[in-house]
């Protein structure tokens, strides 16, 4: 926590005081008489960020555990697709996935009159499901790499220490191996998740209303160019502080 003391510091006082200057100025100097109107759409927008942020992340986190525990001690049979996999994730645009799930295999789907007839049609005829797949697949490609430098780094002595006393090798990995190994990346995790949110605005790409296609919108109808943009930086910086905050806990836990 920050002492008042600290807070007060000449330094400090400047950018607060410059900080107060801008936000007053564009209170008084901006057009804001747009809001009102697209404030539902901005709530439904910024709704569909967080869930797909957390969706995606979520999926993501959990297909990269086994991706990276292929690659530190699997045999070579899963370690190579492992490896493949991420390798092809961290080598090829987001944007150039999110286009080829959708437009590849989102047009292929069409062609099937069984899928067309299924229960899943209303889902798979929409964008939001390939959004999420092409961020979760996204995310497990880079964590799956830091995982598998997570799972090297625990210290052997400790997972040698649990085999010694007949320890199961699932209890071992639930209780030492996935812990230890994913408090020594919590920072790494943290980062990759603000980089997460950044990833979002690309599903506009595909008709995802998220906010940023939101900030688009209103751009497109009213022609105000700033203030949207403005106020979209404030919605990221927002997120982005709570992620960083709730994983700042995580690791004083």
């Amino acid at each position: 926590m920050i002492s008042l003391k600290d807070l007060m510091q000449p330094h400090r006082v400047v950018m607060m005081l410059v900080f107060a200057g801008i936000v007053i100025w564009c209170a008084i100097a901006l057009r804001w008489d747009w809001i009102p109107k697209y404030a539902p759409l901005a709530l439904e927008g910024l709704w569909a960020t967080v869930w797909i942020l957390a969706v995606s992340t979520f999926l993501g986190f959990l297909l990269a555990v086994p991706l990276g525990l292929a690659q530190a001690v699997g045999p070579w049979y899963l370690s190579i697709p492992a490896r493949t996999f991420c390798t092809i994730i961290r080598g090829t645009p987001l944007l150039l996935q999110i286009w080829l799930l959708y437009y590849g295999l989102g047009s292929l789907f069409p062609q099937f009159p069984w899928i067309r007839s299924s229960e899943l049609w209303p889902y798979l005829r929409q964008a939001w499901p390939y959004a999420v797949l092409a961020l979760t697949l996204s995310y497990a490609g880079y964590e799956g790499e830091v995982m598998r430098g997570a799972f090297s780094g625990v210290a052997k002595g400790q997972l040698e220490a649990a085999k010694s006393f007949g320890m199961p090798r699932f209890t071992m990995f639930r209780r030492i191996w996935l812990p230890q190994a994913v408090r020594n990346v919590l920072p790494t995790l943290g980062g990759e998740t603000i980089l997460q949110l950044k990833a979002t605005p690309l599903v506009a790409t595909i008709t995802v209303m998220e906010i940023y296609a939101v900030s688009s919108r209103v751009r497109a109808d009213t022609f105000i160019v700033y203030e949207p943009l403005l106020l979209l930086a404030l919605v990221y910086m927002g997120i982005a502080g709570v992620i960083s905050l709730a994983f700042r806990r995580l690791e004083k836990g």
